[in-house]
């Protein structure tokens, strides 16, 4: 394990899972890193920047929140009144200090408060000026997401703080600008901010609103009951008060001749990061992970190395925790690396078992595969092919022990036999049912260490 403790900085630990045996000619090494961070108070580049911070407040923080004006939020009337009063408990969750502002989105984003291009600063007047603002908000126009983001990050980018987060808000589809200028806005802001994503209703397109939230490296669920948005929007600011380091990477040095095949989180959720790696430096990669609190991710790490004899040994990659320097390098987060090892065996009981770490979390990314295959079929038609990848949904999902999920499925299927995977398909549905399913299709739970 490797810990980084200092003063009023978060402690981070990585711990590195593994079968490190690999048979004679064997290539291919897997491992589960988990990372940890407690404590502190300072971070990203208040690490190195200490006038972000001030003791005892937590780090400086800029939130925007992005709340659908569209003229659908009408539809019923007390959809775009339960919007209010979410985006009116997300502000008086924030603290004193926090810079924030509310963006109204329809095919253009306007300036809900405070205006002028600027951020306010959280205090007992500008949060009741701020749901003094909100009380104007009304429903008409359309949709076009990648406006909203835009004013999202140009706000944001104004103050000189430590950690930038968004909290975007939508009912509908985005039928009033093109996908790729979403994807457009959704890469320019990549980095710049993390951003959670929430449908209400059962209008909206789920994979538009887990791609936000996957590119920004936030989450994504679905508030079907408009009722439940302040509840929903108070946990999400909560968590985004208690964010304690931004911008931080997972970054992998693998010596010569070796490869990364793929890097992926794997909890709390399934993320694919192998596409988002950028170089640091000779046989090094940066992956980024985002806004820290107190909290613990599992990452699954697979390694390809050069084939050998039995009795070799060799470092297949080494694991640490970085996060970006305003002077552009990078300040490490750990004291010590993680190691992922690969030895070279012909005990075939040693080389054949699988790591119960990678085990468990290679069945939750399979688990979320086939619950988007398997709904992709059903909405095609397919109905015998969707049976059997929800059928080994539930399978797997028994065999985890993810219950949540479990129930999730058991609303879009009836289960015969868990343990076998034999289902049979629903006739009727409800639309929110199956949206749920879809949207936390990626959660995941943890493996008993």
């Amino acid at each position: 394990m490797a810990n980084f403790s200092k003063s009023n900085v978060p402690q981070f630990s990585v711990d590195v899972y593994q079968n490190e045996y690999l048979p004679e000619g064997g290539r291919e090494v897997n491992a589960i890193v988990t990372v940890t961070s407690t404590g502190g108070g300072t971070v990203g580049s208040a690490v190195s920047s200490p006038h972000l911070y001030s003791p005892g407040a937590g780090p400086s923080a800029a939130v925007a929140i992005m709340v659908d004006c569209s003229g659908s939020m009408d539809y019923p009337p007390a959809k775009m009144r339960n919007a209010r009063d979410a985006t009116a408990a997300a502000i008086d969750t924030l603290r004193d200090g926090v810079h924030f502002a509310v963006v109204g989105g329809t095919h253009v984003a306007k300036e809900v408060y405070p205006g002028g291009g600027r951020l306010a600063v959280a205090d007992r007047t500008t949060r009741e000026q701020a749901k003094q603002a909100l009380r104007r908000l009304s429903a008409g126009g359309g949709t076009a997401i990648g406006t909203w983001l835009r004013l999202a990050d140009r706000l944001l980018s104004s103050a000189e703080v430590a950690i930038r987060h968004g909290i975007l808000l939508t009912d509908g589809r985005n039928e009033h600008e093109s996908p790729s200028d979403l994807k457009a806005a959704l890469d320019d802001c990549a980095g710049r901010f993390t951003c959670d994503a929430r449908g209400v209703g059962t209008d909206w397109e789920v994979k538009e609103v887990t791609g936000i939230a996957s590119a920004l490296l936030g989450t994504a669920d679905i508030v079907a009951d408009p009722t439940g948005l302040a509840a929903d929007f108070t946990q999400m600011m909560e968590t985004a008060m208690g964010k304690e380091v931004a911008d931080v990477a997972l970054r992998l040095w693998t010596p010569v001749g070796t490869t990364i095949k793929f890097v992926k989180q794997v909890a709390p959720t399934v993320e694919e990061l192998t596409d988002r790696r950028t170089e640091a430096g000779p046989r090094a990669g940066d992956y980024p992970t985002g806004s820290w609190g107190d909290e613990s991710r599992d990452y699954h790490v697979c390694v390809e190395v050069p084939a050998a004899e039995v009795g070799r040994e060799m470092l297949a990659a080494r694991v640490s925790l970085v996060v970006p320097k305003p002077d552009g390098e990078a300040q490490p987060l750990a004291a010590a690396p993680g190691l992922v090892r690969a030895v070279w065996t012909d005990d075939m009981a040693a080389s054949t078992s699988i790591n119960p770490q990678v085990a468990h979390y290679t069945g939750q990314a399979e688990l979320a595969q086939v619950i988007q295959q398997g709904l992709d079929l059903r909405k095609a038609g397919d109905m015998d092919g969707a049976t059997a990848k929800l059928g080994r949904a539930v399978q797997l999902a028994s065999v985890s022990g993810n219950a949540d999920t479990a129930k999730l499925l058991a609303k879009v299927v009836d289960v015969v036999d868990a343990t076998t995977g034999t289902v049979r398909l629903k006739a009727k549905v409800a639309e929110a049912d199956e949206m749920t399913l879809e949207t936390r299709s990626t959660k995941t739970v943890r493996v008993k260490k």
